[in-house]
């Protein structure tokens, strides 16, 4: 594990928890957006990460096997999704340009599948890991900070 190694996996955290406060702040904007360009109510959208891999380099024909596992790369995000599943809010008022015209849901408004809690709850989360990930690059500096003096 190389020198930097601690900081480059906390600031691939910290990149992806940015990411996923930006999505979550999207998701609380448009809490009530009943009309989008795609047609229909907004969709919640969520970040979908996964760990980093290895990719062989030139490091690799040197480094022993031992050295090559895929434990402590960091993380990355892999997309941002919508969430379509049918969990809609409908909520009667008929005098709401988006209400539906016929049918049995006439009068109704669909608004998203945004939970406000729920969201709140994320943000609480996304902004912990974030704060651990500035934690542990500032325990690296420190450390490193350390073992400058140390040589002097």
């Amino acid at each position: 594990m190389g020198l930097f190694s601690s900081m480059n996996i906390a600031s691939s955290g910290l990149t992806a928890q940015r990411l996923r406060l930006d999505v979550i702040s999207d998701n609380i904007a448009n809490a009530n957006t009943t009309r989008t360009t795609e047609g229909g109510p907004y969709r919640r959208s969520r970040v979908i990460m996964s760990p980093r891999t290895n990719k062989p380099d030139w490091k690799s024909a040197f480094l022993p096997r031992a050295l090559e596992s895929d434990v402590g790369k960091g993380v990355r995000v892999v997309k941002i999704e919508k969430d379509m599943r049918e969990n809609l809010r409908p909520v009667y008022d008929p005098t709401h340009p988006d209400a539906i015209k016929s049918g049995p849901e006439t009068g109704y408004v669909m608004y998203p599948n945004v939970s406000i809690v729920n969201e709140m709850v994320d943000m609480i989360d996304a902004s912990r890991a974030y704060e651990a990930n500035v934690s542990v690059i500032n325990g690296a500096r420190g450390m490193f900070l350390r073992a400058l003096e140390i040589g002097r």
